[in-house]
């Protein structure tokens, strides 16, 4: 089994360097460039069986992209949601304290949203669920750039600062072997 992981196509926010977190954006024209560009490079693997989707605009927009050009099903799965950032929504990503927030992984974003911990849980969650349902299949995962970072601490350890530090671009594509 292969589990592939991708990160939504880029959206205004993104251009602008915006936190969007559970912002429902849509893709930018260039986003959905990005994604056409994936689905190619998906089509040339020629090994995914399934994609399974964060439900977001931006996220599902991609997958259906991917998804015409590979004739693969869609499913999607609500813990794969972009982190909630809580009052950092909308923020630049320079605001203050917001770098400082992240490391924090036992404390909610901006008060009121997610922390690290949560949302490991919550993608762990269905990681585990991913594997044990689907042994048999390699699977494209579409999701968000906070998600792609906790699924990459799945599968290789990462030190505080590595975390902090790991990016993942829009529709970059990531393969993971179980």
């Amino acid at each position: 089994m292969k589990i592939y992981s991708t990160r939504h196509g880029q959206t205004d926010y993104n251009l602008k360097d915006i936190i969007q977190g559970t912002t429902d954006n849509e893709l930018n024209d260039t986003g959905i460039s990005q994604a056409y560009e994936l689905a190619e490079k998906v089509s040339q693997k020629a090994d995914i069986d399934l994609i399974i989707s964060s439900p977001m605009k931006r996220a599902y927009r991609t997958a259906c992209i991917i998804s015409e050009k590979n004739n693969l099903d869609i499913i999607t799965d609500a813990r794969l949601r972009e982190w909630d950032y809580g009052r950092y929504e909308g923020m630049p990503r320079t605001a203050s304290g917001f770098a400082e927030n992240k490391s924090q992984f036992g404390v909610r974003m901006g008060t009121d949203g997610e922390s690290v911990l949560q949302l490991a849980h919550r993608v762990y969650s269905a990681l585990d669920d991913i594997i044990k349902n689907y042994p048999d299949k390699n699977i494209l995962i579409v999701c968000h750039g906070g998600v792609c970072r906790i699924i990459e601490t799945y599968f290789h350890d990462l030190a505080t600062e590595d975390y902090n530090n790991w990016f993942m671009g829009n529709c970059e594509l990531i393969e993971y072997n179980i």
